[in-house]
């Protein structure tokens, strides 16, 4: 059974940088599709960085791209997200959420993803 865990988050004021965590046990992930997603206060749940199928490809969200840097430790079996220049929007849960393969065309919606983290919050304070 695949398990997840983010940290990470907290309080932050409004340039700051932060960096997210997600531990992964439970399988093996070299050939899974990883991604974060956020959800602002009142909002659904939206994408933010993926990395598809182990490192094939990377996408990020147009709201983050040139800010945020998602990435894998050697064993990909940790996620991380670096987030530069935090932003007043950029306050949401974010969730990690992993994906055994993945199609690419939808590495974007979250229903592609079987297992999610349980989230942790950022909060980005003027």
């Amino acid at each position: 059974q695949v398990q997840l865990a983010e940290s990470g988050g907290g309080l932050v004021q409004a340039g700051d940088s932060r960096r997210l965590s997600c531990a992964a046990s439970g399988r093996t992930f070299n050939r899974f599709t990883m991604a974060w997603f956020r959800q602002p206060p009142g909002k659904e749940r939206e994408f933010v960085a993926a990395i598809f199928r182990g490192g094939q490809s990377v996408y990020y969200a147009d709201a983050v791209r040139g800010r945020f840097t998602i990435s894998t430790n050697n064993a990909k079996n940790t996620l991380f997200l670096q987030m530069n220049s935090l932003k007043l929007e950029d306050t949401a849960t974010y969730f990690c959420a992993f994906d055994q393969g993945g199609i690419v065309s939808s590495v974007r919606r979250p229903h592609m993803y079987d297992y999610w983290g349980q989230g942790t919050q950022v909060t980005v304070s003027a």
